[in-house]
């Protein structure tokens, strides 16, 4: 048997963690000295301890943990772990585009010694922008839930045999904007007219063109909604975006180009 300090050198984990995966129970000593209340663990939980510790570093929460080391069935196991890994990857790219608006970031305040020089970069302009027919998907969604409710769209045009015009964009109807859940449309343009789901009838919008992630699509927001009150104008309708260079296209983030749009009249 190894007393708690040897298990604790052998595995590179505190005594305090140990006394703690104790009281919830995901590695019980194999003896408790009862009169001195020492903890006593035996060579084969170094094995599971390890594993705990291999398990941790993966991401996987400790009630995660116990339920894997309970769990003795291969196939769900591996499922969870695959899980797990594309979790880490998609951490991984999520990671990669912050460090790549950081590091555009920095070259804008080297070049200009201003640290919000980057929010002026947007040429905005105002336009009268043409009817858009489209089929729709309106829904309380997540911006994360944007794919599934694409595909339905897309799953449809299939169905129904019609002939998309390369728009495909979002409209956001709500006053407060929740990254979670908010009132959303998504839009595809369609050929066939009688077939639609509706006509957005062109308008008067403050148009800029957002290059890069979407996790920085605010910064367009920012810089139109400051425009928009200088030059005497206010806003008048829902804003949108349309996405006219995306990863569909084989392009990198940095890459990316979306028009955002905000419906304005003057004041």
């Amino acid at each position: 048997m190894l007393t708690v300090g040897e298990f604790s050198r052998i595995c590179q984990v505190s005594i305090k963690t140990l006394h703690y995966y104790d009281r919830i129970g995901l590695l019980v000593p194999i003896k408790v000295d009862p009169s001195s209340g020492y903890r006593y663990y035996g060579q084969q939980q170094v094995e599971r301890m390890l594993l705990i510790g291999r398990l941790k570093r993966y991401g996987f929460s400790l009630e995660d943990i116990r339920v894997l080391l309970d769990c003795k069935e291969e196939g769900v196991l591996r499922g969870r772990l695959c899980q797990q890994r594309e979790k880490l990857k998609f951490k991984q790219r999520e990671m990669e585009l912050v460090i790549s608006e950081l590091s555009a970031h920095l070259q804008n305040f080297e070049r200009t010694g201003d640290i919000m020089g980057y929010q002026k970069e947007y040429d905005i302009d105002v336009t009268n922008t043409p009817d858009m027919v489209v089929i729709a998907s309106r829904q309380m969604m997540g911006v994360k839930e944007f794919g599934n409710y694409y595909s339905g769209l897309y799953e449809r045009m299939a169905r129904e045999h019609l002939t998309p015009d390369g728009l495909r964009g979002a409209v956001y109807y709500d006053q407060e904007f929740n990254h979670e859940c908010s009132d959303i449309e998504l839009i595809v343009g369609v050929r066939e007219t009688e077939k639609a789901d509706k006509t957005m009838k062109g308008r008067l919008c403050a148009k800029t063109i957002h290059k890069g992630p979407y996790s920085s699509l605010s910064d367009a927001y920012g810089a139109l909604v400051a425009w928009i009150e200088n030059h005497g104008y206010a806003w008048d309708g829902a804003p949108y975006e349309l996405y006219v260079k995306t990863q569909f296209d084989s392009l990198a983030p940095e890459d990316w180009e979306t028009e955002v749009y905000f419906p304005v009249r003057k004041k």
